[in-house]
């Protein structure tokens, strides 16, 4: 005999408790990693939001130095941002999937979720509370303790108090189990990318060991920040047009006392009781001047056959247009009450048009992104819908066809990139020649593309020589300006780069060559929640592989120059070795005293070879 089988809810926060390795808490060194890299990138994201020039110090101090790792830590991070308000404070830092990142937009984050991860890792590791210290104005400081409840996904305020400040910002603190000596490396890197891809940002680290590292920033620009848009029609799928669907429906009004009385204003029947027939032929004639609400709660009435006094003891559930039904709760009976509408009223046409939501040409060109009337109307016909089909009656079959028909329909125009925000070439190549000072360096910048109708661009660029110490080629990966330090081998950015042919490029392959990959969308397809390596989108390789190959050709042209010039000085070289030797035989055979001027000879050959 088998036992019953129990069903139970958890929580999102109790969820990512079971299973943080999602998020990139695997281990103390990827989650000390991790949460150094959620809480920069927060900072820097809020900074780009308002136009603020960032200046972000991250520190990590051991409690116990002379306890081995791993061992708990206290990660702070301090930001000059615009802080967060009191009353969100605990719900950003005390919820799962709570936060500003859920539009279509560009930013480092995703879901808003990896800053609570930290703090639930720190949480379950050390049972320690986050401190949050938070100021708007520059003058006061909320200060707040706050621990998760798991199981709840709320927060539990453990204290709160106002402080004096003179400076805006945001300061984050955590104490969370890590392994600096396994993870110091990768959180240096990480700082040291951060500040090449953010050249306007001044990012300071104090590490564990007292070391420090500064990094100012090299410009005082910024791009401008990231802006939020509608859809495209190839980025949607059935559930997202469900919702969207949803949406565009115009709810039916609650018929409260308050409803009810805004009716009998606006049909300036407020002062006395009235017939039902009294109130539609009042209806009748003022229908034109009715707000929409109005409209809809006299359209019920009609066919509920009621007047104002009946209409306060019932509640309306439902408005089932395809069936031609009204079902409402009667108060009085306690039961549940089903009715017939006649599709042919004219009072139908008004329940229809608002339960039904917007025509299909309408929501097209209301909801998504660069589709105007005429757009619409040529996919609607492409699709085999009618023009004024409306979305609320559409089934389940038809929002599938309409969705297949979205991403197939070729006429629709490209994404709209101006929600991206790309650094751009001038401040990409002033941070690859301050940080590595090579002999030669280009960038470049490709126009917007898109994948699955979701926009991005790609930005690229290229070092060689100089200061550069690696042997081989070193490639850094970006994806919007975060740094991307683990899983390199499943990267579309490290396949292109393994793909190129670079002895068509004349490059040796301990050639000390340096290429910076930056892509940025609204949504990078990450392979993992950890947000490591990007998938191999045919799209963006193909970005990848232009970008790579207009770079590579520049680095040709330099070195053909280059071997031009080293050749050129190997024969000058084997000149001044010889001349003087034939000078010297010249002269004793032709039994003069003084031999010819070498220096001048040597100067017109040197002429010659440059020319």
């Amino acid at each position: 005999m088998s036992s019953k089988e129990n069903f139970n809810q958890i929580s999102p926060s109790e969820f990512f408790y079971r299973n943080r390795d999602l998020a990139g808490f695997s281990n103390p060194t990827r989650s000390l990693y991790t949460a150094v890299r959620e809480f920069v990138e927060n900072a820097l994201d809020a900074c780009d939001q308002k136009g603020i020039l960032p200046d972000v110090h991250l520190s990590i101090k051991a409690v116990d130095p002379e306890q081995p790792d791993p061992k708990p830590y206290i990660l702070t991070v301090k930001d000059n941002g615009p802080g967060i308000e009191s009353k969100h404070v605990p719900l950003a830092f005390g919820t799962v999937l709570y936060g500003s990142k859920f539009g279509l937009k560009q930013a480092r984050g995703m879901f808003g979720l990896g800053a609570t991860m930290a703090i639930l890792y720190g949480q379950i590791t050390t049972n320690k509370p986050v401190s949050v210290k938070s100021s708007t104005d520059g003058k006061t400081q909320e200060e707040y303790e706050l621990l998760l409840d798991i199981q709840k996904n709320k927060p539990v305020i453990l204290k709160h108090k106002t402080n004096e400040v003179s400076k805006q910002g945001l300061t984050v603190s955590i104490c969370l189990e890590g392994d600096y000596s396994k993870a110091g490396s990768k959180i240096r890197d990480y700082v040291y990318e951060t500040s090449l891809i953010t050249p306007y940002a001044t990012i300071s680290f104090d590490d564990p060991k007292e070391e420090k590292f500064r990094y100012p920033r090299i410009i005082k620009t910024m791009p401008p920040p990231p802006t939020v848009i509608k859809p495209h029609p190839h980025g949607v799928d059935v559930e997202t047009i469900r919702r969207m669907t949803v949406d565009t429906l115009f709810e039916i009004p609650t018929v409260d006392d308050n409803m009810i009385e805004k009716v009998r204003k606006e049909l300036g029947m407020s002062k006395k009781s009235f017939t039902f027939s009294e109130i539609m032929k009042k209806a009748k004639r003022k229908w034109s001047s009715l707000t929409r609400p109005v409209r809809v709660v006299v359209a019920m009435m009609s066919f509920l056959q009621m007047d104002f006094d009946k209409l306060s003891k019932i509640r309306v559930d439902d408005i089932d247009i395809a069936n031609h039904k009204l079902t409402y709760y009667d108060f009085g009976q306690s039961t549940s009450v089903v009715i017939d509408m006649d599709p042919n009223d004219d009072y139908y046409k008004q329940l229809s048009g608002t339960v039904q939501g917007d025509t299909l040409v309408t929501f097209l060109s209301k909801r998504f992104q660069r589709v105007g009337r005429g757009t619409a109307e040529k996919f609607v016909q492409f699709a085999g819908f009618k023009p004024e089909k409306r979305l609320g009656t559409m089934t389940n079959q038809e929002l599938v066809k309409l969705s297949d028909s979205l991403v197939k329909f070729e006429d629709f125009m490209s994404p709209d990139p101006s929600c991206l925000a790309p650094l751009g070439e001038e401040p990409l190549e002033k941070g690859i020649k301050k940080f590595f000072n090579p002999d030669f360096s280009a960038v470049i910048q490709r126009s917007a593309s898109a994948y699955s109708g979701f926009p991005f661009i790609v930005e690229m660029g290229i070092a060689y020589g100089g200061d550069i110490q690696t042997r081989g080629t070193k490639v850094y990966r970006y994806a919007n300006r975060i740094p991307l330090l683990y899983d390199e081998g499943s990267d579309v950015v490290l396949k292109v780069v393994n793909e190129t042919d670079w002895t068509r490029y004349k490059v040796k392959g301990d050639a000390p060559l340096v290429i910076v990959s930056h892509i940025c969308s609204t949504r990078i397809p990450y392979k993992t929640v950890g947000k490591e390596n990007v998938a191999d989108r045919p799209e963006i390789e193909r970005e990848l592989k232009l970008a790579l190959q207009f770079l590579s050709r520049k680095l040709a042209a330099y070195m053909s120059k280059k071997g031009q010039a080293e050749m050129a000085q190997r024969r000058a070289n084997l000149y001044s070795k010889y001349i003087p030797l034939i000078a010297q035989f010249c002269t004793e055979l032709a039994g003069k005293k003084n031999p010819p001027n070498i220096k001048k000879i040597l100067k017109e050959e040197a002429i010659v070879e440059e020319s």
